[in-house]
């Protein structure tokens, strides 16, 4: 466990499951104003994606502006790099205040050249799988790993539905996330709302990232809604 992990660990208690909203569906416009209402509701995580228009088919956010969020807040940066070369950018975002940073596993770059830089710089690190790609594809990592991201949408942009089956995923991560001496966490992202938070959560899911069904409407209530839809799980 790193320091930033076992950071977030006291912040929101080992075990519980996690409402990390995705600032990628947050106003931009007034965004210092969602995210002190992410903290009022009790959120102790931010998803940041980070998207480069040619890994996946949008352009995004990238350290300037997650340097400006850290300013505001204090909560974990959970920053999520949809980018082909992440190794190049790796300090930029780390020192911009990452906590912890996730990678994909279908670069052409080397991940374990890259999951242990990451470690080495004293953030978490993560591994994010495609829908068509496979858990086992992750298993070779699974000791440089302190986050497993498995995408229940094709990545690249918010407000897409729930792939049907992600949830089998999921519990295939867990399994392999159980067999290390240590925590690591499972977290979905994609079509994350009040009816799929559950099933994720009962398959072994303990970070549930959501972005427009925390983003659109009332934050506060939104962020009950889906901690109620989780009763019984535990979240946080």
């Amino acid at each position: 466990m790193t320091m930033n992990q076992n950071k977030m660990n006291k912040k929101v208690g080992i075990g519980r499951v996690l409402i990390a909203p995705s600032l990628l569906s947050a106003n931009f416009a007034c965004l210092r104003e969602d995210i002190k209402e992410v903290e009022a509701a009790g959120c102790r995580v931010l998803h940041l994606d980070v998207m480069d228009g040619h890994f996946v088919p949008n352009l995004t956010i990238g350290p300037v502006v997650i340097e400006s969020i850290r300013r505001v807040t204090d909560l974990y940066l959970d920053v999520h790099l949809m980018i082909e070369e992440p190794g190049r950018y790796l300090k930029a975002f780390v020192d911009s205040g990452s906590d912890g940073i996730t990678i994909h596993q279908e670069i052409e770059a080397d991940c374990f050249e890259i999951l242990k830089d990451i470690r080495k710089m004293g953030v978490d690190a993560g591994i994010s799988l495609r829908p068509g790609n496979e858990v086992d594809k992750i298993e070779p990592f699974l000791d440089l790993l302190d986050r497993i991201l498995i995408m229940s949408v094709e990545p690249g942009f918010g407000g897409q539905s729930f792939i049907p089956g992600s949830e089998e995923k999921i519990a295939a991560a867990r399994r392999l996330a159980d067999r290390v001496d240590r925590e690591i966490i499972v977290a979905i992202d994609g079509g994350i709302n009040i009816e799929t938070a559950p099933i994720v959560a009962l398959a072994g899911a303990t970070e549930i990232i959501a972005g427009s069904a925390v983003f659109k409407g009332s934050i506060g209530e939104n962020i009950t809604a889906l901690r109620e839809s989780v009763t019984g799980v535990g979240s946080a």
